[in-house]
Protein backbone atom coordinates (compact mmCIF):
# COMPACT_ATOMS: atom_id res chain seq x y z
CA UNK A 1 0.00 0.00 0.00
CA UNK A 2 1.19 3.50 -0.89
CA UNK A 3 -0.51 6.66 0.35
CA UNK A 4 0.32 10.12 -1.02
CA UNK A 5 -0.99 13.23 0.70
CA UNK A 6 -1.88 16.10 -1.63
CA UNK A 7 -3.52 18.57 0.81
CA UNK A 8 -6.50 18.76 3.18
CA UNK A 9 -8.63 15.66 2.39
CA UNK A 10 -7.04 14.79 -0.96
CA UNK A 11 -5.01 11.58 -1.19
CA UNK A 12 -3.75 9.13 -3.77
CA UNK A 13 -4.00 5.53 -2.57
CA UNK A 14 -2.26 2.65 -4.34
CA UNK A 15 -3.75 -0.66 -3.25
CA UNK A 16 -4.47 -3.99 -4.95
CA UNK A 17 -2.84 -2.81 -8.18
CA UNK A 18 -5.31 0.11 -8.34
CA UNK A 19 -4.63 3.85 -8.02
CA UNK A 20 -7.42 5.72 -6.24
CA UNK A 21 -7.90 9.49 -6.01
CA UNK A 22 -9.67 10.35 -2.76
CA UNK A 23 -11.77 13.52 -2.25
CA UNK A 24 -9.92 15.55 -4.89
CA UNK A 25 -9.41 19.30 -4.47
CA UNK A 26 -6.70 20.36 -6.91
CA UNK A 27 -8.09 23.63 -8.31
CA UNK A 28 -8.44 26.96 -6.47
CA UNK A 29 -10.58 28.34 -5.00
CA UNK A 30 -12.62 26.07 -2.75
CA UNK A 31 -15.99 27.73 -2.10
CA UNK A 32 -18.79 26.25 0.00
CA UNK A 33 -22.21 26.19 -1.69
CA UNK A 34 -21.03 28.74 -4.27
CA UNK A 35 -20.99 31.43 -1.54
CA UNK A 36 -17.54 33.06 -1.12
CA UNK A 37 -18.87 35.21 1.74
CA UNK A 38 -19.53 31.99 3.67
CA UNK A 39 -16.26 30.15 3.00
CA UNK A 40 -13.46 30.52 0.49
CA UNK A 41 -10.08 28.76 0.64
CA UNK A 42 -6.96 28.48 -1.50
CA UNK A 43 -3.81 26.39 -1.25
CA UNK A 44 -0.78 28.17 0.18
CA UNK A 45 1.55 25.69 -1.52
CA UNK A 46 0.43 24.63 -5.02
CA UNK A 47 -0.60 20.96 -4.99
CA UNK A 48 1.87 18.42 -6.30
CA UNK A 49 -0.56 17.62 -9.11
CA UNK A 50 -3.06 19.46 -11.26
CA UNK A 51 -5.96 17.50 -12.75
CA UNK A 52 -3.93 17.25 -15.96
CA UNK A 53 -0.68 16.00 -14.38
CA UNK A 54 -2.10 13.28 -12.14
CA UNK A 55 -0.80 9.75 -12.61
CA UNK A 56 -3.27 7.40 -14.31
CA UNK A 57 -6.26 7.10 -11.95
CA UNK A 58 -8.30 3.89 -11.82
CA UNK A 59 -11.01 5.16 -9.46
CA UNK A 60 -12.17 8.35 -7.74
CA UNK A 61 -13.51 7.86 -4.21
CA UNK A 62 -15.72 10.54 -2.62
CA UNK A 63 -16.79 10.34 1.03
CA UNK A 64 -19.02 13.42 1.35
CA UNK A 65 -21.12 15.76 -0.73
CA UNK A 66 -19.50 18.87 0.78
CA UNK A 67 -17.32 21.01 -1.50
CA UNK A 68 -14.10 20.12 0.32
CA UNK A 69 -14.65 16.48 -0.65
CA UNK A 70 -16.71 16.72 -3.83
CA UNK A 71 -15.06 19.75 -5.49
CA UNK A 72 -16.87 20.47 -8.72
CA UNK A 73 -14.17 22.65 -10.41
CA UNK A 74 -11.60 19.88 -9.88
CA UNK A 75 -13.93 17.11 -11.04
CA UNK A 76 -14.84 19.17 -14.12
CA UNK A 77 -11.22 18.89 -15.33
CA UNK A 78 -10.94 15.12 -14.87
CA UNK A 79 -11.59 12.44 -17.47
CA UNK A 80 -15.31 11.59 -17.43
CA UNK A 81 -14.55 7.93 -18.15
CA UNK A 82 -12.81 7.42 -14.78
CA UNK A 83 -15.03 5.25 -12.54
CA UNK A 84 -16.24 6.77 -9.29
CA UNK A 85 -17.48 5.38 -5.99
CA UNK A 86 -19.40 8.10 -4.15
CA UNK A 87 -21.71 8.71 -1.23
CA UNK A 88 -25.38 9.45 -2.05
CA UNK A 89 -24.92 13.18 -1.34
CA UNK A 90 -22.27 13.45 -4.09
CA UNK A 91 -24.11 11.42 -6.72
CA UNK A 92 -26.00 14.25 -8.42
CA UNK A 93 -22.88 16.43 -8.69
CA UNK A 94 -20.78 13.84 -10.51
CA UNK A 95 -23.66 12.65 -12.68
CA UNK A 96 -24.47 16.22 -13.73
CA UNK A 97 -20.81 16.65 -14.73
CA UNK A 98 -21.17 13.74 -17.14
CA UNK A 99 -19.23 10.96 -15.44
CA UNK A 100 -20.40 7.72 -16.98
CA UNK A 101 -19.34 5.08 -14.43
CA UNK A 102 -20.74 6.10 -11.06
CA UNK A 103 -21.33 3.64 -8.23
CA UNK A 104 -23.32 5.11 -5.34
CA UNK A 105 -22.78 3.39 -1.99
CA UNK A 106 -24.83 3.98 1.13
CA UNK A 107 -23.44 2.83 4.48
CA UNK A 108 -23.34 -0.96 4.60
CA UNK A 109 -23.06 -1.40 0.83
CA UNK A 110 -20.08 -3.00 -0.89
CA UNK A 111 -18.38 -2.63 -4.28
CA UNK A 112 -15.61 -4.83 -5.66
CA UNK A 113 -12.93 -3.64 -8.11
CA UNK A 114 -11.41 -6.47 -10.11
CA UNK A 115 -10.74 -9.63 -8.12
CA UNK A 116 -8.88 -7.98 -5.22
CA UNK A 117 -10.11 -4.60 -4.02
CA UNK A 118 -13.21 -4.54 -1.83
CA UNK A 119 -14.72 -1.15 -0.93
CA UNK A 120 -17.23 -1.07 1.92
CA UNK A 121 -19.12 2.10 2.82
CA UNK A 122 -19.52 2.50 6.58
CA UNK A 123 -21.50 5.11 8.53
CA UNK A 124 -19.67 8.41 8.64
CA UNK A 125 -20.41 11.88 9.96
CA UNK A 126 -23.84 13.55 10.01
CA UNK A 127 -23.18 16.76 8.05
CA UNK A 128 -26.75 18.06 8.05
CA UNK A 129 -30.10 16.88 9.46
CA UNK A 130 -31.01 13.50 8.01
CA UNK A 131 -27.76 13.09 6.06
CA UNK A 132 -25.08 10.63 7.19
CA UNK A 133 -22.02 10.71 4.95
CA UNK A 134 -19.67 7.80 4.25
CA UNK A 135 -16.54 6.44 5.75
CA UNK A 136 -14.85 3.67 3.77
CA UNK A 137 -13.09 0.41 4.43
CA UNK A 138 -10.76 -0.58 1.57
CA UNK A 139 -9.36 -4.11 1.63
CA UNK A 140 -6.99 -6.09 -0.57
CA UNK A 141 -8.65 -9.50 -0.51
CA UNK A 142 -5.42 -11.33 -1.34
CA UNK A 143 -2.98 -9.70 1.09
CA UNK A 144 -5.59 -8.65 3.65
CA UNK A 145 -4.14 -5.12 3.77
CA UNK A 146 -6.96 -2.82 4.90
CA UNK A 147 -7.42 0.96 5.24
CA UNK A 148 -10.21 2.75 7.09
CA UNK A 149 -10.98 6.32 5.96
CA UNK A 150 -13.12 8.81 7.87
CA UNK A 151 -12.55 12.51 7.15
CA UNK A 152 -14.79 14.00 9.86
CA UNK A 153 -16.19 12.10 12.83
CA UNK A 154 -16.48 8.36 13.38
CA UNK A 155 -19.72 7.31 15.09
CA UNK A 156 -19.23 6.02 18.66
CA UNK A 157 -20.89 2.72 17.76
CA UNK A 158 -18.76 2.15 14.65
CA UNK A 159 -18.49 -1.54 13.82
CA UNK A 160 -16.41 -2.70 10.86
CA UNK A 161 -15.91 -6.18 9.50
CA UNK A 162 -12.13 -6.18 9.08
CA UNK A 163 -9.58 -4.70 11.49
CA UNK A 164 -7.67 -2.03 9.54
CA UNK A 165 -3.90 -1.87 9.18
CA UNK A 166 -4.15 1.86 8.46
CA UNK A 167 -6.54 4.48 9.82
CA UNK A 168 -6.81 7.71 7.82
CA UNK A 169 -8.72 10.19 10.02
CA UNK A 170 -8.45 13.65 11.60
CA UNK A 171 -6.64 14.48 14.83
CA UNK A 172 -7.33 18.24 14.94
CA UNK A 173 -10.98 18.75 15.74
CA UNK A 174 -13.41 21.49 14.79
CA UNK A 175 -16.49 22.76 16.59
CA UNK A 176 -19.24 25.07 15.36
CA UNK A 177 -21.89 26.99 17.30
CA UNK A 178 -25.13 24.99 17.65
CA UNK A 179 -23.66 22.00 15.81
CA UNK A 180 -20.95 21.15 18.34
CA UNK A 181 -18.02 18.99 17.27
CA UNK A 182 -18.02 18.28 13.53
CA UNK A 183 -14.48 16.90 13.16
CA UNK A 184 -12.84 14.60 15.69
CA UNK A 185 -9.99 15.88 17.84
CA UNK A 186 -7.15 14.15 19.69
CA UNK A 187 -9.26 12.44 22.35
CA UNK A 188 -11.79 10.98 19.90
CA UNK A 189 -8.96 9.89 17.61
CA UNK A 190 -7.29 8.11 20.53
CA UNK A 191 -10.53 6.27 21.32
CA UNK A 192 -10.72 5.24 17.66
CA UNK A 193 -7.19 3.84 17.84
CA UNK A 194 -8.03 1.92 21.01
CA UNK A 195 -11.06 0.41 19.29
CA UNK A 196 -9.47 -0.48 15.94
CA UNK A 197 -5.84 -1.15 16.98
CA UNK A 198 -4.30 -0.22 13.59
CA UNK A 199 -0.61 -0.55 12.78
CA UNK A 200 -0.54 2.99 11.40
CA UNK A 201 -2.53 6.17 11.98
CA UNK A 202 -2.25 8.86 9.29
CA UNK A 203 -3.93 12.24 9.98
CA UNK A 204 -6.16 13.79 7.34
CA UNK A 205 -8.02 17.12 7.15
CA UNK A 206 -4.75 18.99 7.71
CA UNK A 207 -3.44 21.55 5.26
CA UNK A 208 -1.75 24.85 4.56
CA UNK A 209 -4.61 26.93 3.20
CA UNK A 210 -5.81 30.52 3.32
CA UNK A 211 -9.41 30.97 4.44
CA UNK A 212 -11.90 33.81 4.34
CA UNK A 213 -15.61 34.27 4.93
CA UNK A 214 -18.00 33.89 7.84
CA UNK A 215 -17.45 30.19 8.56
CA UNK A 216 -13.75 30.43 9.55
CA UNK A 217 -14.73 33.05 12.14
CA UNK A 218 -17.10 30.57 13.78
CA UNK A 219 -14.91 27.46 13.67
CA UNK A 220 -12.93 26.60 16.78
CA UNK A 221 -10.03 24.16 16.54
CA UNK A 222 -9.61 21.37 19.08
CA UNK A 223 -6.14 20.00 19.79
CA UNK A 224 -2.97 19.55 17.75
CA UNK A 225 -1.01 16.76 16.12
CA UNK A 226 1.54 17.03 18.94
CA UNK A 227 -1.20 16.57 21.54
CA UNK A 228 -2.44 13.44 19.79
CA UNK A 229 1.11 12.09 19.60
CA UNK A 230 1.48 12.57 23.37
CA UNK A 231 -1.84 10.83 24.06
CA UNK A 232 -0.80 7.92 21.86
CA UNK A 233 2.51 7.54 23.69
CA UNK A 234 0.89 7.83 27.11
CA UNK A 235 -1.59 5.09 26.22
CA UNK A 236 1.33 2.77 25.35
CA UNK A 237 -0.35 1.64 22.15
CA UNK A 238 1.57 -0.03 19.33
CA UNK A 239 0.05 2.18 16.63
CA UNK A 240 2.60 4.27 14.73
CA UNK A 241 1.66 7.88 13.90
CA UNK A 242 2.80 8.94 10.43
CA UNK A 243 2.45 12.59 9.36
CA UNK A 244 3.49 13.12 5.72
CA UNK A 245 4.34 16.45 4.15
CA UNK A 246 2.23 17.66 1.20
CA UNK A 247 3.19 15.60 -1.84
CA UNK A 248 4.97 12.94 0.24
CA UNK A 249 4.29 9.23 -0.34
CA UNK A 250 4.12 6.75 2.54
CA UNK A 251 4.91 3.10 1.83
CA UNK A 252 2.86 1.01 4.24
CA UNK A 253 3.45 -2.72 4.23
Amino acid sequence: MKLTWIDLNTWILELSGQTLLIDPWLVDPLVFYGLPWLFRACHVIPPRYTPETLPPIDLILIAQGQDDHCHKPTLARLDRSIPLVVCPAAAAVVQDLGFTQVTVLAPGEVHQIGDRLLITAVPGAPTQPGVVENGYLLRDQITGMTLYYEPHLSPPDLAIEYPPDVVLAPVIGQTLPLLGQVIMGPQQSLELVKKLQPRYFVPTSLGTITQSGLLPLLIQSVGTVAEFRELLLAAELQTQLLVPNPGETLELG
